[in-house]
């Protein structure tokens, strides 16, 4: 019982600190690789403003928090399109496959795709005819298990690619987290670490070029192969931690409070919060705010809903929609769908 009121009060002290790290914060902004690995691909946790990792019982959720995988109630396939903004393609795929008594596996896929973009350049300012596209890609492997029957944990590693017309860059990425129940099916915390791994650059033949040593000097090979050398930068590395806090209203009816701190290494830190209204177990409506505290932020307000149904005894479809304002940059729409068996 001590250690469990250890852990309690090292979780609360944590988020207490993050909610103060402000006064010293600094930003830096366009500093990390794998931008992409930021978007949140659960609907659920999107309408709840994105606030998550200390949610469970749906697969998508490891993405804030492996430990998930650990407590989900049955094996969940799940798939989501995301309408990002400036009409970005972004698609997410995840399998949880439960086994008792052994812990929980997870296979999950991450595409993003920016359409075809005009080549332009100083000399041709309205572009060159030539097209190029983005591509960014993840590939991540997970496991969780139980602990106790209140602590969970969890673990998953990516294979992380991006790509801008012929140049490219491959690097890993490690997530892994706790959650602790301090009552059964009540409060639970939780936190985690996202995206660490190594520093990594762009290679390809775009960077190929022609240098002249000596321009002053005529008559020299004016066209000596080069290659113009990138510098390496990290992952968008995060430090979260947060609580869930559902309460049964009625026996049909139950509302989840979800609060998550944001510790970021390429911005200021914010606070995301979220809140779910469970009727009957099968429709749910959400809403949140996401980005609160965070300097500069565009938009904020979210909202979404959610239904599952029993197709036939132990099999359940579930549906998931989320709203999200970015401000300036206008508003983004999840859509997800998944069965648990």
């Amino acid at each position: 019982m001590k250690n469990n009121k250890i852990n309690i009060w090292l979780l609360i002290s944590s988020f207490v600190l993050l909610l103060n790290l402000n006064v010293i914060a600094q930003s830096k902004i366009g500093t990390t690789i794998g931008q992409f690995l930021k978007i949140e691909p659960s609907s659920r946790s999107a309408a709840m403003g994105n606030a998550g990792v200390a949610l469970n019982g749906e697969a998508s959720l490891t993405f804030f928090n492996p430990a998930v995988l650990g407590r989900i109630p049955r094996s969940d396939v799940q798939f989501t399109n995301n309408q990002w903004l400036a009409d970005i393609s972004y698609n997410y795929a995840v399998g949880a496959l439960k086994l008792e008594g052994v812990g929980s596996f997870m296979l999950q896929v991450t595409s993003l795709n920016s359409g075809e973009i005009d080549v332009r350049t100083v000399e041709f300012e309205h572009g060159t005819g030539e097209k190029y596209t983005v591509n960014n890609f993840a590939l991540g492997l997970g496991y969780g298990l139980m602990l106790t029957d209140r602590v969970s944990v969890g673990l998953s590693i990516n294979y992380i690619n991006e790509s801008i017309w012929h140049s490219s860059l491959s690097t890993f990425g490690l997530n892994f987290g706790v959650q602790y129940e301090i009552v059964e099916g009540g409060v639970t915390l939780g936190a985690s670490v996202s995206n660490f791994g190594p520093r990594a650059g762009y290679d390809g033949r775009d960077l190929f070029i022609d240098y002249d040593h000596n321009t002053d000097i005529n008559g020299d090979n004016d066209k000596l192969p080069a290659e113009l050398r990138t510098d390496k930068y990290s992952l968008p590395t995060l430090f979260r931690v947060g609580l869930a806090i559902p309460y049964q209203v009625t026996n049909q009816h139950k509302v989840t409070l979800a609060l998550d701190a944001v510790h970021p290494n390429d911005n200021y830190e914010k606070i995301n919060v979220g809140l779910e209204w469970d009727m009957f177990g099968v429709i749910m409506l959400r809403t949140g705010y996401r980005d609160l505290l965070l300097e500069d932020s565009e938009g904020g307000f979210t909202f979404g809903a959610g239904a599952i149904y029993e197709f036939m005894p132990g099999y359940n479809v579930h549906f998931d929609y989320a709203w999200a304002d970015y401000g300036r940059l206008e508003k983004t729409h999840r859509f997800s769908i998944g069965i648990q068996f």
